[in-house]
Order: structure tokens, then C-alpha cells, then sequence
């Protein structure tokens, strides 16, 4: 069983950029594809952003598309989630997701992914 782990969250105000990172630890990292989600306080956990095993394809809800970048460093089995123009709104508990998957399918549902980390605190002031 893959584990993971999130790092890099933080208070940051409107505008600001921000990196998490995900390590995995456990199994091959090149045989999972891997996603982003986040939870605010009240709300359902929501997609974030999606990238398959290779990093070859990547997927980003249009919240956050043109702001957010998911990539991925399999020498490093990481995976990064770059935030640029931060705004109040994306203020939630960002969690990182494996799924063992070497096709390149759009994993956006988070009943799509069995691994998931414990979470990274975001917070964006106004």
C-alpha cells in the first residue's frame, strides 16, 4: 500500500503563490496516477487536479485552471501542486490521492483514487 504524505500549506494572503508536495512511500510510484482534492470547512471535498502515471496528461477543475499546475517528479516519487493568484476561496485542507493506474484516464472523482494522504492546511486572507 502506497502512503502519503502532504507538505507545504500554509497562511498566505490574497495573491500569493504557494508549493505542496506529496510524498509517496510504499510501492512503485510510477504505477499510480495521482490527484489533488481539497475540503473546505462545510463543503463536500471537491477535485482539484489530476495527473497520470507518467505525467504525460493533466487535469485541472475550472476553478482553478490557468492558476494552479500539477506536475510530478518519479525520481523523487512526488508530486507538486504549484498555486499562483491565490484567492479566499481556495482556503481548504488540500489532500493528495494515489490510484494504481498506468492508462491515461481522467481521474477526477475522488471515489476514483484508494490512496489518500492526511492533509495540508491552506489558508488565503483576504
Amino acid at each position: 500500500q502506497v502512503q502519503l504524505v502532504e507538505s507545504g500549506g500554509g497562511l498566505v494572503q490574497t495573491g500569493d503563490s504557494l508549493r505542496l508536495s506529496c510524498a509517496a512511500s510504499g510501492r512503485t510510484f510510477t504505477n499510480y496516477a495521482m490527484g489533488w482534492f481539497r475540503q473546505a470547512p462545510g463543503r463536500q471535498r471537491e477535485f482539484v487536479a489530476a495527473i497520470t502515471w507518467s505525467g504525460g496528461s493533466t487535469y485541472y477543475a475550472n476553478s482553478v485552471k490557468g492558476r494552479f499546475t500539477i506536475s510530478r517528479d518519479n525520481a523523487k516519487n512526488t508530486v507538486y501542486l504549484q498555486m499562483h493568484s491565490l484567492k479566499p476561496e481556495d482556503t481548504a485542507v488540500y489532500y493528495c490521492a494515489a490510484e494504481p493506474s498506468r492508462r491515461a484516464v481522467r481521474l477526477t472523482r475522488a471515489n476514483d483514487y484508494d490512496h489518500w494522504g492526511q492533509g495540508t492546511q491552506v489558508t488565503v486572507s483576504s
